[in-house]
């Protein structure tokens, strides 16, 4: 069977979910915690990074574009997420290659780090400073959403893509911290939404961290 090294609060690790679980992919979740960097699973993937997908053959495909593209390649669908001509698909790409670096750069690892890691290894007190520089980059990336939502039904064009995909997954970890103000962003909300009800996104809404609740309306799906 395939294994998933993940971890449930790294968005990278949950837009291998949703993908893996849109395609109806049988998998086995082992959790990591990439900060403590155990040696069998830096034997698996030097870099210390999840998500790592070890296929039923032994392959090790490690990072989320990467994966994305090997199950592209590798796993027969009549859904394909990187879709359409040329120029589609490298918007597709461009779009999750945003949320993959840019957001996770901009919001994702600082919350991250502040909400949960510095509490888990015991770093101190979260940093005011980074925080506040994190919300505000996260309100310009919901900024952004809410325009490519209005432009259509999905961020990337005509049908739901990878881009949506990684996108939703990166913003599911901070709306778990409860930190998005969905009324400021009413396109946002309304494409978010959409993701949210698709049956590949229930095993995200039932993640519940050691010692770390969920906000309240976060596996609501009128929320």
């Amino acid at each position: 069977m395939r294994v998933l090294h993940h971890h449930p609060l790294y968005g990278a690790s949950r837009t291998v979910r949703l993908l893996l679980a849109e395609r109806n992919l049988v998998y086995l979740p082992k959790m990591e915690t990439p900060w403590d960097r155990h040696e069998d699973f830096l034997t698996i993937n030097p870099s210390g990074e999840v998500p790592v997908l070890v296929t039923e053959d032994g392959d090790v495909v490690s990072g989320t574009m990467v994966i994305a593209e090997y199950l592209e390649e590798t796993e027969e669908s009549d859904n394909s997420l990187i879709w359409g001509t040329a120029a589609e698909r490298a918007e597709i790409r461009r779009l999750a290659d945003w949320f993959e670096r840019k957001f996770v750069t901009e919001v994702g690892t600082p919350l991250l780090n502040e909400r949960y890691i510095k509490r888990v290894v015991a770093r101190g007190n979260p940093s005011s400073q980074v925080m506040r520089a994190a919300m505000t980059n996260l309100h310009i990336h919901l900024d952004y959403i809410d325009w490519l939502a209005e432009q259509g039904n999905w961020l990337a064009g005509k049908a739901m893509s990878l881009a949506d995909l990684s996108a939703a997954a990166h913003l599911s970890v901070t709306d778990y911290f409860g930190d998005i103000d969905w009324d400021r962003h009413p396109e946002a909300r309304q494409w978010y939404a959409k993701i949210k009800s698709r049956p590949s996104f229930r095993d995200l809404l039932a993640d519940v961290v050691a010692g770390l609740t969920p906000a309240a309306h976060y596996a609501d799906l009128d929320f």
